[in-house]
This record gives structure tokens, C-alpha cells and sequence, in this order.
């Protein structure tokens, strides 16, 4: 069993590998194709310098795009049959001889740790250059080395606080709670989940961000006159300072219950009208008064729920270790090829879930336009297409497998006739 097991993981990680590299080359070809004529719907509002810089600025991320494409591959490929993990687990091992019973959770801890520093040390060089070259070339990139150095630091004391405690619950469940393990597990897993959305608004992002109220009191009345049609409760309108690493605008709602907050980074707000400003909000609502979110939030929890059930199935079978060149049976290492192994097998679900979002986009659209004005949330996307370099020719194919927005002139296209 195990040799087949083996044959079917390489078979669909070379197939998720050549999908994912043929549609990012359509993209590239695609959107370079459409270069030098502005689309028909958009020729009055974007100029022809400003379509061709998107499309420039596409295609240059679509070449990193096919760079971290071959170098997971390449990782996965490199843990599993290069021998990585075994190698780390039998280190861990001799540092911390295993008892009678079997790994501790130490040795899972140490051993996942381990892998998930060393995956962040090897796709580092990818993240400086999307960073420090390509958004600088386009005029985004706003981060220093000092700030970048100071949020990887952040980021990683964040991960471990948070990170390492589930972690070791979740071995810990995995030991003691028998067959069932699982669904204490998948408890565990929403729990924290939910916990981070309670606490993320007001613990972690003031971490990395200034958040200041919105001081602008014609614009906080007419925010606050639009809450009201929607029958929206907030604990504040805040601004953040988002121009401190990248010109990209955006706002959206966090949190839930008390603790919902409206946030506008800073550069959104430089860029657009009062009017603008009020239907792009509009539109998160709109998110908001459709349940989005929490529609999201089952999905993901049922998802978690059928993986881990699979993982409860898989984890005292052999052939699910020897057959990715790991001989060490242990909740961690279960838990560690699961992880590598399921955005294999669930990569042409893609689709589903681009499809899925892209219809709550057009319902958030939908609500938009029935509490403000088409014409200023059409204007207002103009506006962050041009200022945020985003394509408005995508490939219909890439478009259709990944993008969680609709394409801009079909969604223009729904708004004018609204």
C-alpha cells in the first residue's frame, strides 16, 4: 500500500504543480497580451499608462508567483522523500531519548518547530524580493529593513505565544483522548480560533499598527448615519497607518460581538471622496448584514472537522508514513504530513472556493448599492484599481480558479446596471 500511496502523492503534487504553473503562465501571457489598449468600459477613468503599469506590475508578480510555486514543491519534495523530517525526528530523538510509551510531546513540539522555521528561513529570500524589489519598482513598498526586521520579530514572538501552547494541546489531546482524539482536537482548534478573533482587534494588530480615531467629524457623521440604515453597532471608527509599509489602500471590520471595530488604513482614506469612502464601507457591511463571515467561519470549521476525521483514520496506518520516506509513527509526524500532504490532494478545490467568495462579493455589492450610491462605490473601484495596480484584463481562466473578487469589468459591468 504504501508504494501506491507514494505513486498517487507524486502523481497529484505534479499535477497541482503543473496546474499551478500553467495557469500563472496564462495569466502572465494574457494580461501582457491586453497591454497596450485600456479595456472599453474603463477608457474614460484609467489612462493608458496607468493600464499598462498594472499590467507590468501583474506580470512581474506572476513570475515570483512561479518561483514559489517550484520552490514548494521543491520543499515538500525535500521533507518528505529527501529525508528532512525523519532526520530532524531522530535528532530530536537522541537530544530527548523517547520513553517506553512512546515520542513526547516535546519531541512533536521541537520536531514541528523545527520544520516550520526552517520552511520560513528558505522562502525568506522570495519575501525580501517581493518586498524590497518588485512592490519597490511599482512604487508600493513603503517598509524599511529596520521596520521589516522589527515585524519578523514580532511576528515570530506572536506565533510562539500563541502557537506553541495549541501546539502542545494538540499533541496532548492526540496522546490521551483515545479514538476520539479528533474531535477533542477539532475543539481545541475552534476554541482558539474564536479566541483570536475576540482578541486580534485589541491585543495583536496594535502590535503592528498605530490606530488612532477617525478625527474627521463630517466624515464620522456620515459613517455613523450610514451604521445606523444598516443597523450596525461598533465599538469605534479607527484609522490606521498603514502608509508606513505599503501605499495599497483598504478598509474592513474586525472582530465580533463588543469588540467590532470599522478600520480605515490611511491611505485609503488620502485617496477617496466622503461619498466613496461611504460605499466601499457599504460594501463591508454589506459582508456583514449577509452573514459572510460567518459563513466563512463554518466552512473553514467544517473543513477542519473532515480533515481531522481523515487524519483519525490515517494516523495508525504505516503506509501513510513509509510511504512519504518517514519511518518515526508519532502524533507529530501524523500531524506534519498532514499538513504538507492535504493542499495537494485539495488543490482543485480552488475553484469552489474562489467561486464561493466571488458570490459574496457580488451580494456585498448587491447591499452597497441599496444603502449609497453605485455611482460612488463604481468610482471608488476605479479609483483602487488605478492606485493599486491591479489588472482589469486577468486571464478568465486564472480568474475564475483563484480570484476571490470578481474580474473589475464584470463587476463595473453589475454596478452600472444596478
Amino acid at each position: 500500500m504504501n508504494g501506491a500511496f507514494t505513486w498517487l502523492f507524486l502523481a497529484a503534487l505534479l499535477a497541482a504543480t503543473a496546474t499551478r504553473l500553467w495557469l500563472t503562465a496564462r495569466q502572465s501571457r494574457h494580461v501582457h497580451a491586453h497591454r497596450e489598449a485600456v479595456p472599453a468600459s474603463f477608457a474614460g477613468a484609467i489612462p493608458l499608462a496607468a493600464h499598462q503599469k498594472a499590467a507590468d506590475y501583474t506580470v512581474a508578480k506572476s513570475r515570483v508567483a512561479m518561483a514559489e510555486v517550484c520552490l514548494s514543491a521543491a520543499l515538500v519534495l525535500a521533507l518528505t522523500f529527501g529525508g528532512v523530517i525523519q532526520w530532524l525526528s531522530d535528532a530530536w530523538a537522541e537530544a530527548a531519548p523517547p520513553a517506553a510509551s512512546g515520542y513526547g510531546i516535546a519531541h512533536g513540539v521541537a520536531l514541528i518547530v523545527s520544520v516550520v522555521m526552517l520552511l520560513a528561513v528558505l522562502e525568506m529570500p522570495l519575501t525580501l524580493y517581493r518586498t524590497f524589489v518588485v512592490e519597490a519598482r511599482f512604487g508600493f513598498n513603503r517598509m524599511t529593513p529596520k521596520l521589516f526586521v522589527i515585524d519578523l520579530a514580532k511576528q515570530a514572538l506572536v506565533s510562539a505565544a500563541l502557537g506553541i501552547p495549541l501546539l502542545m494541546l494538540v499533541l496532548w489531546l492526540m496522546q490521551r483522548m483515545g479514538e476520539l482524539w479528533w474531535i477533542w482536537v477539532w475543539c481545541a482548534w475552534t476554541g482558539f480560533n474564536l479566541l483570536v478573533l475576540l482578541i486580534y482587534p485589541t491585543f495583536i494588530a496594535p502590535l503592528f499598527n498605530k490606530f488612532s480615531l477617525l478625527e474627521d467629524k463630517g466624515l464620522a457623521s456620515r459613517i455613523e448615519s450610514l451604521l445606523a440604515r444598516c443597523g450596525f453597532r461598533s465599538s469605534g471608527l479607527y484609522v490606521m497607518d498603514g502608509s508606513k509599509r505599503s501605499s495599497h489602500g483598504n478598509a474592513y471590520f474586525t472582530g465580533f460581538g463588543a469588540a467590532k471595530r470599522i478600520v480605515f488604513f490611511d491611505t485609503l482614506l488620502a485617496r477617496l471622496a466622503p461619498a466613496e469612502i461611504e460605499a466601499v464601507l457599504a460594501h463591508e457591511l454589506g459582508h456583514f448584514r449577509r452573514h459572510h463571515v460567518w459563513k466563512r467561519i463554518a466552512v473553514l470549521f467544517a473543513g477542519s472537522f473532515a480533515l481531522l476525521w481523515v487524519l483519525g483514520r490515517l494516523i495508525d496506518l504505516p503506509w501513510f508514513y513509509t510511504g512519504l520516506n518517514v519511518h518515526t509513527m508519532s502524533t507529530a509526524t501524523a500531524l506534519l504530513l498532514f499538513v504538507l500532504v492535504t493542499p495537494v490532494f485539495t488543490f482543485f478545490l480552488q475553484p469552489l472556493m474562489a467561486l464561493h467568495s466571488r458570490r459574496h462579493e457580488f451580494e456585498a455589492d448587491a447591499y452597497a448599492v441599496s444603502h449609497a450610491s453605485a455611482a460612488d462605490l463604481e468610482q471608488a473601484l476605479v479609483k483602487l484599481y488605478q492606485d493599486n495596480a491591479s489588472t482589469l484584463t486577468p486571464d478568465p481562466l486564472h480568474s475564475a480558479f483563484y480570484d476571490s473578487h470578481p474580474p473589475a469589468a464584470t463587476r463595473i459591468a453589475r454596478l452600472r446596471t444596478a
